[in-house]
């Protein structure tokens, strides 16, 4: 079976890093836990480096929190739907909203749960997923500072997560701004200026973020370590945090091109043959991974000399050449991971996960 390694020490490294990053700056944090989708092995991980603060986009990730550490702070990161209020506010200390109606439901089940639930307006910045728009953000907060039993302690915003809006000083500006009107004309404190996630990092590595953003959401950058303006590691930062290994289940000298009538394969794709290539073979092995469990353009090989020609639903496809490094049957195969690789990867039950340091 194959198996998703997390290193424990480089996943330190990268918290330590980004914690004296936000110290220095003054800015507070959360995690972003989403990627270990529930993983109580990996969540306890977040919590033994002191992590004081998680936030996740699943009600049960977030039980799951409160059942490995009752005093850490759990931050729910989507709109929540009508029927989930209850859990969410069971198991949620915070929530970022958007909708009136949401948070007046919100409001009525904290007080019937006996509990202050805290609030992050999302405001729309650009990028069109949630937020209130600017133009309706004291009328939004008009109708919800006074709810009973709701704590509005910020605002926020996404960019970068649904049509690559990218964050600027100037629309960080802009919701610093709201957070001063909105406290002059309602004379009530709102503590947080929450500036999005990971994408945001690097305007404050390059000192240009605004003085008023002092809030982080932040998943990304601490399990692959990446400047996410510029797509490159940070330096100081590891990007193997998380490792696939794959066990060869097959190896044989085959021809480069398949012989036949060609027609769509499952995925709905036609090959293009390159005529040069008749009459050539290499060494193909076959790893047992597949589409079932992660799409091979989020995988990155380890070896820079083997090729992913591609992948069925439960088989790999690689393309060894003459196989100068003698791979056999039985050989385990390692593949770093981007982002949506690993979210696939953490979210199959046939993938074992295992802490290595």
């Amino acid at each position: 079976m194959a198996y998703l390694t997390l290193n424990r020490t480089k996943l330190k490294d990268n918290f330590e890093f980004l914690k004296a990053t936000f110290n220095e700056s003054k800015v507070a944090w959360g995690v972003v836990s989403k990627l270990l989708c529930g993983n109580r092995l990996f969540l306890q991980e977040l919590i033994n480096l002191g992590v004081d603060e998680i936030h996740d986009s699943r009600i049960s990730n977030l039980a799951m929190i409160k059942k490995l550490n009752p005093e850490v702070q759990t931050v729910y990161i989507k709109p929540v739907s009508k029927r989930n209020v209850g859990k969410m506010v069971e198991f949620a200390d915070v929530s970022l909203n958007s909708e009136l109606e949401t948070i007046h439901w919100i409001s009525e089940e904290a007080v019937r749960q006996d509990k202050k639930h805290k609030i992050i307006i999302m405001v729309e910045t650009g990028d069109l997923r949630e937020g209130v728009m600017g133009e309706q953000l004291l009328d939004f907060y008009s109708e919800v500072f006074n709810l009973p039993n709701i704590e509005i302690i910020g605002l926020g915003t996404n960019l970068n997560c649904l049509n690559g809006v990218m964050p600027s000083t100037d629309k960080l500006i802009q919701l610093s701004l709201y957070k001063q009107i909105i406290e002059l004309k309602f004379t009530k404190e709102i503590p947080w200026v929450s500036a999005g996630t990971s994408v945001t990092i690097p305007l404050m590595l390059t000192q240009q973020l605004p003085k008023g953003i002092n809030h982080f959401r932040v998943g990304e950058t601490l399990f692959f370590g990446v400047d996410l303006f510029e797509e490159k590691l940070i330096e100081g930062m590891h990007g193997d945090v998380f490792e696939l290994h794959a066990e060869i289940i097959e190896m044989q000298e085959k021809p480069l091109l398949p012989v036949g009538t060609l027609a769509a394969n499952p995925q709905g794709e036609v090959l293009e043959i390159d005529e040069s290539l008749y009459g050539q073979t290499s060494y193909r092995a076959i790893v047992d991974i597949g589409l079932l469990d992660v799409d091979p353009k989020y995988l990155i090989p380890s070896d820079q000399d083997i090729e992913i020609l591609g992948a069925s639903s439960d088989m790999l496809i690689i393309n060894l050449g003459k196989n100068p490094n003698a791979y056999k049957v039985g050989d385990i195969m390692s593949f770093q991971l981007k982002y949506m690789g690993a979210l696939s990867i953490l979210n199959s039950n046939y993938v074992d996960k295992k802490l290595i340091d």
